[in-house]
C-alpha cells in the first residue's frame, strides 16, 4: 500500500539481500521508520516487543526468522532451535505456528548446504500468497460494501472496525481493510469508524494507513462503537482475527466481542475477514485457544506526544493498583455474520468452512 506516496510490502527484502526490513510500528503514527532485521534474535525480538504485529505479518516475519537463521547455521538442530525461539514469541496467532510448520516442512527434506538459499525462496512464496489471499479477501468483501452502498444510494457506506487489520497487519492489502481500500479505488463512497483499541491503541495505525490511503475516517473511543450502532451510523463491522477455530469461533483484539454484541442487539451485519491460514484446523471450541496476558505497562500507560509534539509518557493508573491485560477475546460464532476468506464469504460454521475448504476439513 501507499507509505509517503510509495508503494510498499510491510516486510521487504533489505536491498543487499542479506536481511530483510519492517515498518517498524512502534514508532507509528508520528514517525515513518524501517526496521533492519538481521538474525533470528532480531525477528524473533520484533515479534515479541510489536514492532510487527497482526497474524499474517508475523507468520511472515517468522518465515524470514527461520531464513535469517538458515544463513548462520543450516543444521537440524538449528533449525528446530529456530522454530523453537520463534514458536515462544506470542502464544495466540496461528499464522505463526502455520508459518514455521510451513518452513520445517520445506527446509528438512533440503541438504543443509542448500537450505539458506530454500529458505528465503520459502519465506518469499509466503509472503506472495499472503498477498494474493488478502487481494482476494478485498474482492469479496467489496461485494458486501457494493450491497451496502445500493441499500443506501448515494450515501457513503459506513463502516467500523477494532483494532488493526489492514496492510500494517499482513504483508500487504490486509484484510478487514482491504475490502474499504478496494471500495475507495472503486469510487464506492466509504466511511470507516476507527475504533482506538485499546491498550495499544492499534486504531492509530489503522487511522494512519487509511490517511496514508486517502480513505475518509474517523477515530472513536472503543466506548463509542455501541452508541453509533443504535443510533444508525453503521451500515456493518468488518474486523480481522488472529486464530478461527474450525468451528467458526473468532479470537481477535480484546474488546472485539463487545462489538459483536452490540452489533448483534442493533441488527448490525458483523464480518471478520480472515486468510485461511488464520484458521486453526485442530481447535474446535473457543476454551482451547490460548490467551495471550501482555504486561500490565501497556495499560498503566499511554503513550504519545505532547503539545509541543515531543514524545511523552504518561502514567493513567493510580500506582500501587494491579492490572490485568488479556490482549485477545474470543467472539463467539452465534455472532458472525460471516466469514471472508480468499475463497468467497461464508457462514460461521463448521459446514461453513468445511464446504470452502474441504482439503483441511477431511483431515
Amino acid at each position: 500500500m501507499k507509505v509517503e506516496g510509495r508503494w510498499r510490502r510491510s516486510i521487504e527484502r533489505a536491498d543487499d539481500g542479506g536481511a530483510v526490513v519492517v515498518l517498524d510500528q512502534t514508532r507509528l503514527p508520528y514517525a515513518i521508520a524501517w526496521l533492519e532485521l538481521a538474525d533470528l534474535a532480531g525477528a524473533a525480538r520484533a515479534i515479541r516487543d510489536m514492532h510487527v504485529r497482526g497474524a499474517p505479518l508475523i507468520g511472515a516475519t517468522a518465515a524470514y526468522g527461520v531464513a535469517l537463521a538458515m544463513r548462520a547455521d543450516a543444521t537440524d538442530a538449528a533449525l528446530a532451535a529456530a522454530c523453537a525461539t520463534l514458536a515462544a514469541t506470542r502464544p495466540t496467532a496461528i499464522n505463526l505456528r502455520w508459518a514455521l510448520d510451513r518452513m520445517r516442512g520445506a527446509l528438512a527434506p533440503v541438504a543443509v548446504g542448500a537450505r539458506a538459499a530454500a529458505a528465503l525462496v520459502a519465506a518469499a512464496q509466503i509472503c506472495d500468497e499472503d498477498v494474493a489471499q488478502c487481494e482476494a479477501i478485498g474482492r469479496h468483501g467489496l461485494a458486501l460494501i457494493r450491497a451496502a452502498a445500493a441499500r443506501r444510494p448515494g450515501q457513503p457506506v459506513r463502516v467500523l472496525t477494532h483494532c488493526n487489520a489492514g496492510w500494517l497487519a499482513t504483508v500487504d492489502w490486509g484484510t478487514a481493510l482491504a475490502p474499504i481500500y478496494m471500495a475507495h479505488e472503486a469510487g464506492v463512497p466509504v466511511e470507516v469508524w476507527v475504533e482506538e483499541t485499546r491498550p495499544r491503541n492499534q486504531g492509530m495505525l489503522t487511522a494512519w494507513e487509511l490517511a496514508q490511503h486517502g480513505v475518509p475516517h474517523t477515530v472513536i473511543a472503543d466506548n463509542a462503537g455501541g452508541h453509533l450502532m443504535q443510533q444508525g451510523l453503521v451500515d456493518l463491522c468488518i474486523v480481522g482475527t488472529d486464530r478461527t477455530t474450525k468451528n467458526g469461533d473468532v479470537c481477535n483484539k480484546i474488546g472485539t466481542y463487545l462489538k459483536a454484541l452490540a452489533a448483534h442487539d442493533c441488527g448490525v451485519p458483523f464480518y471478520v475477514a480472515l486468510p485461511s491460514p488464520s484458521i486453526d484446523w485442530t481447535v474446535g471450541e473457543p476454551a482451547e485457544i490460548p490467551i495471550e496476558e501482555r504486561a500490565g505497562d501497556e495499560v498503566r500507560w499511554v503513550a504519545g506526544r505532547d503539545a509541543a509534539g515531543a514524545p511523552a509518557r504518561v502514567e493513567v493508573v493510580p500506582p500501587g493498583s494491579p492490572v490485568g491485560n488479556p490482549a485477545f477475546d474470543v467472539t463467539p460464532r452465534r455472532l458472525v455474520t460471516g466469514l471472508i476468506t480468499e475463497r468467497g464469504t461464508t457462514a460461521a460454521s463448521a459446514a461453513g468452512l468445511a464446504a470452502l475448504f474441504p482439503e483441511h476439513a477431511a483431515r
